[in-house]
């Protein structure tokens, strides 16, 4: 009877052991634990990202220097580049400029006023590489859209700079380059 009693008594105190850590951990009791990633600034989905830290440089290198004019591709148009290119170009271009650069492609009908840039046409071929790359990474903006004027891109074309690398912003010109008007 006696050993029956201190069997009693060793499972209630540990019933009332499981029962305290079950409690904390279902939250019923909460304790906050310091936790470093609760304590640094963070941002909710859709939100405006932290501006760039004042004369940083990316860790790809900078891809030009504002105020110095425009930058030369330091990119041969090898086989490599153009092919790249094409792909990238397929990606992030094709659905407004079209297959063939002409400004045909599947989102072109919805823009009512302003067409995308025929990219074959004599006046953009004759555009310098730094023109094109300066473009593909600032991308077109147009201050009297009313449409959408809180949003940050309220502009005939998108910046690409957080989508493309350096590298990857210089093949698409490089391919732009193979792009023939058509006859």
């Amino acid at each position: 009877m006696r050993l029956f009693k201190q069997l009693v008594v060793v499972f209630a105190a540990l019933g009332v052991l499981v029962a305290a850590l079950m409690t904390f951990s279902f939250d019923v009791i909460k304790i906050d634990w310091v936790v470093f990633m609760e304590i640094q600034e963070s941002f909710d989905d859709q939100e405006e990202p932290r501006p760039v830290p004042a004369q940083s440089i990316p860790v790809e290198g900078a891809a030009y220097l504002p105020g110095m004019g425009e930058p030369t591709n330091p990119v041969p148009a090898d086989d490599v580049s153009i092919t790249r290119g094409a792909e990238l170009y397929a990606i992030h271009c094709q659905m407004c400029h079209g297959l063939d650069g002409r400004g045909t492609g599947t989102i072109a009908a919805f823009l009512v006023k302003k067409k995308p840039a025929d990219l074959t046409s004599d006046v953009v071929q004759a555009k310098s590489d730094g023109s094109w790359f300066l473009t593909i990474s600032n991308g077109i903006s147009n201050p009297n859209n009313s449409l959408f004027p809180d949003v940050e891109f309220s502009g005939q074309m998108p910046a690409l700079n957080e989508n493309l690398t350096v590298r990857e912003r210089w093949d698409v010109v490089n391919y732009l380059r193979t792009l023939k008007p058509a006859e």
